[in-house]
């Protein structure tokens, strides 16, 4: 006895007879029971790798904008970084920061890591996140446009660092993890 499960031919054996015996007295199966238990290991097999991939992604595209976003910092506080700013088009009293060609990567940097964060993060709250962690980066360069690196008020900083936190524990919420105090 044999079922036929969209063109695949399975053959029905008792434990214990042998290959090519007559199994005329084989159980019936129900068919689709028999393909949902063929299917399903499988199925669910490729559901945790497709979901283990897409995690492994998702922590590297944030991984890779958290470290873009220290980076810009990190320039924005280089005593020989040119910034200028001008103001916002679309928000009153709040800054651009504009890069000459040796920190322009460093905005470019930031600005493709944020979009690719976008683009595969699921949870809106984890975009909120990663827009005020990227909002507040902006902040700090253009208080430096007009400042020393040594004269940029803390608040800016503590707002920066609260943030990164911030997207930190939305990154790991959206992975499964449990949120992590900013000092351990």
């Amino acid at each position: 006895m044999a079922f036929v499960l969209a063109g695949l031919v399975l053959p029905v054996l008792l434990p214990g007879s042998a290959p090519g015996a007559d199994h005329h007295s084989v159980q019936q199966y129900d068919a689709a029971t028999l393909s949902g238990d063929l299917l399903q290991g499988p199925v669910q097999v490729w559901q945790r790798e497709h979901q283990r991939r897409w995690r492994d992604i998702r922590l590297s595209v944030c991984n890779e904008f958290l470290a873009a976003n220290r980076r810009y910092v990190a320039h924005v506080l280089d005593p020989g970084a040119s910034i200028t700013a001008v103001p916002h088009p679309r928000e009153p009293g709040r800054l651009m920061p504009f890069f000459n060609e040796t920190g322009r990567p460093y905005k470019e940097a930031l600005e493709a890591g944020f979009t690719a964060m976008r683009l595969v993060t699921q949870r809106p709250e984890t975009v909120r996140a990663g827009v005020l962690f990227v909002n507040c980066a902006r902040e700090v360069a253009a208080a430096r446009a007009t400042l020393s690196e040594t004269d940029i008020p803390s608040q800016a900083f503590e707002r920066l660092w609260a943030a990164e936190q911030d997207f930190i524990n939305a990154v790991r919420a959206e992975l499964g993890l449990t949120a992590m105090p900013r000092q351990p």
